[in-house]
């Protein structure tokens, strides 16, 4: 069985998270699977919005513990935290936040420790209002490593991210929304991930990805934000799909074509 499942359906590709039996934990396959998965959508130009969300109405227990304790795997873990560049752990969650595609994700249930940072690396978070949420890591006697360092960074205060990482305290989305950490709450989070997605379905596929990428700029490359700002409005006037834009707007009927740039 594999470990995720992938529905497209008029450019937007919904991507489970599929070991409903383990709550959707984060097994190292599972980590591997979710880089492979990223990168095929990254490929696919007719897909133009991503929605992460988990079967069986959990999003993710976290790692899977049964994993982390087997010593087959201490050699391999030793390895991709020593290795230069992003480890498979960073990896398989910073590649979502650098697709070049809008992602959303669609919480339910449990959102801990590897899930939490998971739904960090999207641009949109909707969750229900009891949905229960932890940055559990230190729980476990570990630090979170997986790219949380980027994707919480201008969510929250840094006394605040102190706090919830080394109390590794439960709370539900209702207090994730308040503190800025859940984008929106609703009683049916996939529902409406897909009502934003459509949204977004009729705008350029090429803005959309500019602006993305001037938004993180503007977060994380402040330096850059305003040449990146230039650079790819020039882009974007040079392209295509910006007059298509401006036709579309007087008649929806027209179709943008496939996202130019990368």
């Amino acid at each position: 069985m594999s470990l995720l499942r992938i529905e497209k359906n008029n450019g937007i590709a919904t991507v489970y998270l599929n070991r409903p039996d383990k709550r959707n934990a984060m097994s190292f396959a599972l980590l591997k699977e979710l880089v492979s998965t990223a990168k095929k959508i990254e490929k696919d130009r007719s897909i133009r919005c991503v929605i992460l969300t988990g079967e069986a109405h959990v999003f993710s227990a976290g790692i899977d513990l049964s994993d982390l304790n087997n010593p087959k795997n201490t050699a391999f873990a030793a390895w991709e935290l020593i290795k230069p560049g992003q480890s498979l752990f960073q990896k398989a969650f910073l590649i979502w936040q650098n697709l070049p595609i809008p992602v959303i994700a669609a919480i339910e249930g449990y959102c801990f420790g590897a899930g939490m940072q998971l739904a960090l690396a999207a641009d949109i978070r909707i969750a229900t209002p009891n949905t229960q949420m932890s940055i559990m890591e230190s729980r476990w006697g570990l630090v979170p490593d997986m790219g949380l360092t980027r994707s919480l960074k201008g969510l929250i205060s840094v006394d605040l991210a102190k706090e919830l990482t080394l109390t590794a305290r439960i709370f539900d989305a209702e207090y994730a929304k308040n503190i800025g950490l859940v984008t929106h709450l609703d009683q049916d989070p996939l529902a409406k991930a897909h009502v934003i997605a459509q949204e977004m379905l009729q705008r350029s596929p090429d803005a959309l990805m500019a602006a993305k990428r001037v938004l993180d700029a503007m977060e994380h490359q402040p330096e850059k934000a305003l040449r990146l700002e230039k650079l790819w409005q020039l882009k974007l006037l040079l392209g295509k799909n910006s007059a298509l834009a401006r036709k579309k707007d007087k008649n929806p009927e027209v179709q943008f074509l496939p996202r130019q740039y990368k």
